[in-house]
């Protein structure tokens, strides 16, 4: 598959996923927990990270777009992963802690991180669901999904090279 379309597929895909969210918060009305949010940010990186990629045709760039949507990526999983498991084992004490803007405005970063991760009672309840995952399950999948998917295509580009450079070289010089 052609990088170009892999990069536009991936932007498509979190312009959706992100389109969806806001679809959920504005027209349903749920509102999203401090870590939703932050899955929100995630995805917008990646999303521009590949508009970027889109546009800069470079190598080197290309590989750091790369990295850093991968990396990206797993962050997203591991904020979605934790949703996952406050919701799944909420704590004994469940109580609405402050918004994330709230958090950021009253604490400094290096406290208002571990509490975002800490979840508040936002982060653990469950407002929808689809096909019995909740927000946060299937934000999971899509975040572990475009990390492969970013995986595979670099495997490609890495074994096309190879055989390239393999068929250079066997081939008879005049």
């Amino acid at each position: 598959m052609n990088l170009r379309l892999s990069w536009a597929l991936l932007a498509l895909g979190c312009a959706g996923m992100l389109g969806f969210g806001l679809y959920l918060q504005h027209v349903v009305g749920l509102e999203p927990c401090p870590m939703c949010i932050v899955q929100r940010y995630a995805m917008t990186v990646i999303g521009l990270l590949a508009v970027i990629a889109l546009v800069i045709k470079h190598t080197r760039v290309q590989q750091l777009l790369v990295l850093l949507s991968t990396v990206m990526a797993g962050f997203g999983a591991f904020v979605a992963a934790r949703q996952s498991w406050l919701q799944w084992y909420p704590p004994n004490i469940v109580s609405c802690g402050r918004d994330f803007y709230g958090m950021i405005e009253s604490f400094p970063l290096q406290r208002a991180i571990p509490l975002i991760f800490r979840g508040s009672g936002d982060c653990t309840k469950i407002d929808w669901t689809f096909l019995g995952g909740s927000i946060a399950n299937w934000s999971f999948v899509a975040f572990v999904a475009m990390g492969l998917w970013l995986l595979l295509v670099v495997w490609r580009k890495i074994q096309s090279r190879f055989h390239a450079a393999n068929d250079a070289h066997f081939e008879p010089q005049p």
